[in-house]
């Protein structure tokens, strides 16, 4: 018997262990560790701020996986050994024979001095939900969406967050200036020059003002500090700086890099039957720029991992290979989204798409989660 180790219960770690539990045979085991039973998707962040509810269906327990033949561990994660393909949960011992390592990105307010005491971690369910009731009780003023470092997971989400916040309040009759600010040089950098200026002219035209290039410094009460000066808010809600997992870079998966570097074929890192997927992993593009670290880039990479790891233990060899095709949607109100989509890996650049907002692409997004948390966990 084998047993191959999922490491985090995420897009990348269910849709791992989803497609092993497909390809091995019922005697191999199939173990995802996560340091939580309960599951929701990361989508749900921008209608939770604005005070959508959540159905109980949107929400899953890790623990019903048992029902698919995975078992699923709760606990923190506290070592890594990639040489012998172990890890320690709350530091009990397991191993395996192959290790998939899936623990996405952590968020890191503490580079930004102020931000975890004056700023909402929009990108954390309790902050999140903080920031929602904050929302509720805003009577008015400068609402700024920060984005503290790159790169961030889920890149569209602060210019959705800021058009669904627009309507909520122009709903509640409360008078606000929206601003979203990056220190990137244009909103989606992927996208390049032309789909950049479709996001910010939506954003124009619904009077939010979006400032490229501002890397924050340092935030205090009521004000953000940029290497330009400083800018005053009302209530300030955060993308914080993220960075890989300490957990990962003690283990020598990142080397001398900040990210872990996997051969993006196979996503294998550089220790043999140990692979890495999702938010954790760089993979650069041809133009220089990073892969953007999103969930559906997660799940395709899983796949592949999945394959080659299923592959290995048949002592064969697989021809999968990921192929960097990705897409999400960028919803901009009034029940409407954008479709981003396109060939991320395509030479000499990457071919990438943004679709005209409509109803249909809404629904799509509505049926995404839908259709995910089915196959992870059933109807």
């Amino acid at each position: 018997m084998a047993r191959v180790i999922v490491l985090g219960g995420g897009f990348g770690g269910l849709s791992a262990a989803t497609a092993l539990r497909a390809r091995l045979p019922e005697t191999d085991e199939v173990v995802v560790v996560d340091r939580g039973a309960r599951f929701s998707l990361g989508l749900r962040k921008s209608w939770t701020l604005v005070g959508r509810p959540t159905p109980p269906e949107a929400v899953r327990d890790r623990s019903s996986l048992a029902q698919r033949g995975i078992r699923f561990v709760e606990g923190t994660v506290t070592a890594i050994d990639p040489t012998a393909r172990a890890v320690e949960v709350d530091g009990k011992r397991l191993d395996g024979e192959a290790l998939i390592v899936a623990l996405g990105a952590e968020r890191s307010p503490e580079r930004i001095p102020g931000l975890g005491e004056w700023g909402h971690d929009v990108y954390s369910e309790s902050g999140v939900a903080q920031a929602a009731r904050a929302l509720e009780q805003f009577a008015g003023g400068v609402v700024m969406i920060g984005i503290l470092g790159a790169p961030y997971t889920c890149p569209p989400a602060p210019y959705e967050m800021a058009c669904l916040l627009q309507d909520r309040l122009t709903e509640r009759g409360v008078s606000a200036r929206i601003e979203v600010f990056t220190p990137q040089p244009m909103s989606l950098p992927v996208l390049g020059d032309a789909g950049c200026s479709v996001i910010e002219g939506r954003l124009a035209q619904r009077s939010i003002r979006f400032l490229a290039g501002h890397a924050a410094t340092s935030v205090e009460r009521g004000a953000v500090s940029f290497a330009s000066g400083s800018r005053a808010f009302d209530l300030l809600l955060a993308i914080p700086p993220h960075r890989v997992p300490e957990v990962v870079r003690a283990s020598g998966l990142t080397g001398d890099a900040a990210w872990v570097r996997v051969d993006r074929r196979t996503m294998e890192t550089s220790f043999p039957a140990v692979y890495a997927v999702g938010d954790l992993v760089e993979i650069p593009l041809a133009n220089g720029m990073p892969l953007p670290k999103a969930g559906v880039f997660a799940e395709a990479q899983a796949r592949v991992a999945a394959e080659h790891v299923a592959a290995r233990l048949r002592n064969e060899t697989s021809p999968t290979a990921f192929d960097g095709f990705g897409y999400c949607f960028l919803e901009v109100g009034a029940g409407m989204a954008m479709k981003v989509e396109g060939e991320f890996l395509a030479e000499p650049a990457p071919s990438v798409t943004l679709s005209e907002a409509s109803p249909a692409h809404f629904e799509a997004k509505c049926q995404f989660e839908r259709d995910h948390l089915r196959a992870w966990f059933g109807a």
